[in-house]
């Protein structure tokens, strides 16, 4: 069984890896919330891993024998890792799927859709991400949710939401941060759009999901009755393009790319050292004097053409000539430590390696570690949630779960005997 380990006061410093602490319980600020989470890969399940962070009982639907996609998304390296008798998991799924039940469940026949609503009577929330109008093919839409519980919150994400021309189609990650103007941006000045290296859309996206059930449930207090969310990618990723939108809607103004540099702030960059790189930002004019200071290098200072952040944004490539040349003298950690004290934004672009050496990530235990026997070791190694609280427990409180390790436990919860249970797995209704 997975050990149980929870709240950011309780967990473990980075460095203590083999301490495992065990807790019974773990309360939450939104401990009692049920949550059935139809969701797949990574933009629901990272929603639905807040909630459950928060403490929310998040029972995760999967189809019997396959499970979520992101089960068997395996790196090479990591075939090592696992028991050989434990193929349905791999780090990807665990990074959005812990603290969560999953229940075996094919909704697609009419038994399992039956379940389905069973569950819903007593939920706080659905949420899924199937291509619109899939839910209500299934029999299982809001309409149908709302009549068995009309105190239920739907949320539903899609590629492009429930509405317009471009509903019915499949949504990714990369196809909406390019439609949307994201990988535009991104990349060298002189180079080729690129995408960010994480699933930002898709995370951000779960993130305004995650707040938009919050705002549900707290309307339904006041009101006394549920609601259908819409969300989308392509929406959020338009909706965070933010200041890059307003330049193009209220001037007519085409972004273009930056690289790290930044359009109205100069110097706001990054810069090549003697070994390595660093980010250095001067967003005043006070700050662009003292890291002349800094640098040795006050004659920048005094020249008229960087005098004000207007006159250096209009001269950029000739300042960052300047500065680029000054940077490539020392190490960074030389120029860090120089930086280190003056009230100057700077920082090394770290390597994965070093980001989590960083010591903050130790004294915020921004990692722990739990108890998984699916591991060779016995041990995971995990992110902790990014957020704390001073009057609840949040946490880690059980690994990712296995394909259909609750399907039983929760049956039973809503009334199910042993002997139907049986019947239901030898129909193929649940795994």
């Amino acid at each position: 069984m997975n050990s149980f380990i929870c709240s950011r006061i309780k967990r473990l410093p980075v460095q203590n890896w083999q301490q495992v602490r065990r807790a019974t319980s773990c309360a939450g600020p939104l401990a009692g919330i049920k949550v059935l989470d139809l969701t797949r890969v990574l933009a629901g399940p990272f929603c639905t891993q807040i909630l459950a962070d928060y403490g929310a009982d998040v029972i995760k639907i999967e189809q019997p024998v396959t499970g979520d996609d992101t089960r068997r998304w395996r790196t090479e390296a990591e075939k090592h890792i696992w028991r050989d008798e434990d193929q349905d998991m791999s780090l990807y799924f665990s990074a959005v799927n812990r603290n969560k039940r999953s229940v075996a469940l094919d909704l697609k026949h009419p038994q399992g859709r039956g379940i389905l609503l069973q569950l819903a009577k007593q939920a706080d929330v659905v949420i899924d991400n199937f291509i619109p109008g899939k839910m209500d093919n299934l029999q299982i839409g809001y309409d149908v949710l709302s009549g068995v519980n009309p105190k239920i919150v739907h949320a539903s994400i899609s590629g492009y939401g429930q509405t317009g021309p471009y509903a019915k189609r499949a949504g990714y990650d990369l196809i909406a941060g390019a439609e949307a103007g994201l990988l535009h941006i991104t990349g060298e000045t002189d180079g080729r759009p690129l995408k960010p290296g994480l699933g930002l859309t898709d995370m951000c996206t779960g993130l305004y999901t995650h707040g938009a059930i919050l705002a549900a449930l707290r309307s339904r207090d006041v009101l006394g009755k549920g609601q259908a969310i819409d969300t989308s990618l392509f929406e959020t990723q338009i909706s965070l393009m933010s200041n890059v939108a307003m330049s193009w809607l209220n001037l007519g103004q085409e972004s273009q790319r930056w690289g790290n540099g930044h359009p109205t702030i100069a110097p706001y960059d990054s810069f090549e050292t003697k070994d390595s790189h660093i980010v250095v930002g001067a967003v005043n004019d006070r700050q662009y004097k003292k890291l002349c200071m800094l640098l040795g290098c006050d004659e920048l200072a005094d020249t008229d053409q960087y005098a004000t952040n207007p006159d250096r944004v209009l001269h950029r490539d000739s300042l960052m000539n300047e500065l680029q040349t000054i940077f490539r003298t020392k190490t960074t950690e030389e120029w860090c430590a120089v930086f280190e004290g003056s009230g100057m934004p700077y920082g090394p672009i770290n390597t994965i390696e070093k980001a989590f050496e960083h010591p903050q990530v130790g004294a915020r235990t921004a990692v722990t570690t739990i108890e998984d026997s699916r591991v060779v070791t016995g041990y995971l190694k995990v992110l902790n949630p990014a957020v704390a609280f001073s009057g609840d427990d949040v946490g880690i409180r059980t690994a990712a779960p296995s394909l259909g390790q609750h399907t039983d436990q929760v049956l039973k919860e809503i009334g199910f005997s042993t002997l139907e249970i049986d019947n239901f797995r030898i129909d193929r209704v649940i795994g």
